[in-house]
């Protein structure tokens, strides 16, 4: 039996796809001067893809593909195939902070609506009162 709905799920999955984003942010920040560092991203396919394992699709005929996601969090994955410093470091600390700025107001949003969803529980418990 599942005590909260899907959606608090979902902005779990979300806050914590947010939360190593911010991470991975902050990593590349702070390695902004290391020679050689390569810049580190998170992978949005992976999250997408487990969002999406709770569709059911209907299959009229054998010969239909079936739905198989896998059920991994996101990942971390380097990004190799540039450089912007002689160094041969390639963090972009301008991409990142609007990265990072994005995420923050990303994180935010979730939390609001994570608030509004309990605030509504609440409101239940209490019947209305």
């Amino acid at each position: 039996m599942q005590l909260f709905s899907g959606n608090i799920q979902t902005l779990e999955k979300a806050l914590n796809y947010s939360s190593l984003k911010q991470k991975t942010i902050a990593q590349n920040i702070a390695n902004v001067d290391v020679p050689n560092y390569k810049a580190k991203a998170v992978s949005f396919k992976e999250v997408l893809a487990d969002s999406s394992s709770q569709i059911e699709a209907n299959r009229t005929d054998p010969r239909h593909f079936r739905f198989t996601v896998g059920s991994e969090g996101p990942q971390i994955y380097t990004k190799h195939n540039t450089e912007y410093n002689h160094n041969g470091n390639n963090v972009d600390i301008d991409n990142e902070m609007s990265d990072m700025a994005a995420n923050q107001i990303y994180y935010q949003a979730l939390i609001e609506r994570l608030n509004g969803k309990f605030s509504t529980l609440q409101n239940v418990i209490k019947g209305g009162r």
